[in-house]
């Protein structure tokens, strides 16, 4: 169904299957034995499905294209089980917010195991171990089905027992699929995203290209991205050279080159944090504007954007230390 719906994206597959199950389930009502967990779960959420476009409206681009994204991924799966490749009644399938419901509970407890073959797995009571950048806990499924919370460590008494939900090195894909702002992340993404054809050609992956959120400090990979568009925008041959230095981890050379092209790639920086700092100020305006009772995923847009905001001043303050 979804390969049909969504140009041969199977990899989506597991997380429909999933989704579809929930609602079978649902539509058993208290016959289910799964009936005091579904009746457990959330009926509301803060991710990038349930928002709206207001709530995108109040993002800065990496955030607002994370959960869009979500969005899309949603749409696909409700239009496979409007086309009938389900066996659900009619009422379940034009509930929209059953459907939402479904694929948010199936999105957001979901655990993937890849043998013997690749799947997203639900254990009641386990799903509801909350996330830590430094987890305690992680979850394993044998080949029979069965669900193991195994304790990476001694755990102290009447401590929470948690595992990781994503890359804690970045914890705006954390906000876009779960509705949750980390309070425990390092670091997030420098958000250059003008720059993805750089960071694509020169291999780098976006956790690794980090401010950290207590000092403002800059990974060296972010200096390399602005250098290299600078590069190519002005000597593509040295972009070249550059951009092979780069991905050969030629040390000697990139650190020639950020020498002599030190002062524009500052410059490119700072134009870079600044125009990021004012529209998240503008952006954070724009949200407490809402009113928090038609809007109640305000809370964590602007906590999200405060976020930005404060790891992005420091940065700036290092920036001007700089020249």
């Amino acid at each position: 169904a979804v390969v049909q719906i969504d140009q041969g994206l199977d990899y989506r597959l597991p997380l429909f299957r999933l989704m579809a199950k929930i609602l079978v389930e649902y539509e058993k009502g208290q016959e289910s034995l799964y009936y005091p967990w579904l009746n457990s779960v959330p009926r509301q959420f803060y991710n990038g499905v349930s928002m709206t476009k207001v709530c995108y409206s109040c993002l800065p681009p990496y955030a607002g294209w994370l959960t869009s994204n979500e969005r899309i991924d949603y749409s696909h799966f409700a239009m496979a089980l409007r086309q009938g490749y389900v066996p659900l009644s009619q009422d379940t399938i034009r509930n929209k917010e059953v459907v939402k419901w479904a694929y948010n509970v199936a999105l957001t407890r979901f655990h993937e195991v890849w043998q013997p073959e690749r799947a997203k797995l639900i254990a009641p009571m386990a799903d509801m171990l909350n996330h830590s950048a430094e987890p305690n806990c992680e979850i394993t499924f044998d080949y029979e089905g069965n669900c193991n919370v195994v304790a990476l460590y001694d755990i102290a008494p009447r401590s929470p027992l948690t595992i990781s939900l994503g890359d804690p090195t970045n914890p705006t894909p954390i906000f876009a699929q779960y509705g949750f702002l980390p309070t425990d992340c390092a670091t997030i993404f420098c958000k250059a995203m003008h720059l993805d054809p750089q960071i694509k050609e020169l291999g780098y992956e976006f956790n690794e290209l980090l401010f950290q959120t207590q000092t403002g400090e800059i990974a060296p990979k972010v200096w390399d991205i602005f250098l290299y568009e600078i590069l190519q925008n002005n000597d593509p041959g040295s972009a070249q050279q550059f951009g092979m230095a780069c991905q050969n981890n030629d040390e000697g050379t990139k650190e020639q080159y950020h020498g002599e092209y030190f002062t524009y790639t500052l410059d490119a920086l700072k134009q870079h944090v600044y125009s990021i700092l004012s529209d998240a100020e503008n952006l954070t305006m724009k949200a407490q504007s809402y009113d928090i009772n038609s809007h109640p995923r305000v809370p964590v847009i602007v906590a999200h954007n405060q976020l930005v905001s404060q790891t992005f001043t420091m940065t700036a303050a290092l920036l001007e230390q700089m020249g």
